[in-house]
């Protein structure tokens, strides 16, 4: 079986899947999780380690074992240094550091889509425009920056 998408998944997306404070979200988080098994799924270090601060064990196990089976991609030094481009372009705020390396880190492994709840600083249209901006001139290709319920159906 071919894998159609490759997709990165940043911290808020296994977070919203127990998230019971927003419903909705939690609903259309489980529903994006059921067309992962076609896709090509990927997290990072940087996911695996804000995950694995959450203080409660059982619920840090349960978000754990949800992206265990997902390819893990590292923060290297090229990662950190698009990562630095974005906070210098002043896309991403320096404090908010992490997210300019779950982009980075999506963006030097080829990953199509970045699918995040961060719409502050991920999924919005300066942040989808600046960052592709930034990939052209680095030389990388683009990333699509979008919210799980707008991953495209099959083929899409």
């Amino acid at each position: 079986m071919k894998l159609s998408k490759k997709i990165y998944l940043d911290t808020s997306v296994p977070s919203a899947y127990y998230d019971n404070e927003k419903p909705e979200r939690q609903e259309q988080t489980k529903e994006f999780w059921k067309n992962l098994k076609n896709q090509e799924v990927f997290i990072s270090e940087l996911v695996e380690n804000e995950l694995g601060q959450v203080e409660d064990d059982d619920f840090k196990r349960k978000l754990l074992n949800l992206v265990s089976k997902y390819k893990v991609l590292k923060v290297n030094k090229e990662v950190e240094n698009l990562a630095n481009e974005y906070i210098k372009e002043k896309i991403i705020p320096e404090r908010f550091r992490n997210d300019a390396l779950h982009i980075a880190v999506a963006v030097v492994n080829n990953v199509k889509f970045l699918i995040s709840w961060n719409f502050k600083h991920l999924v919005n249209i300066k942040t989808r425009h600046m960052v592709n901006l930034v990939n052209i001139k680095k030389e990388y290709g683009n990333v699509e920056i979008i919210a799980p319920p707008e991953l495209p159906a099959e083929g899409g």
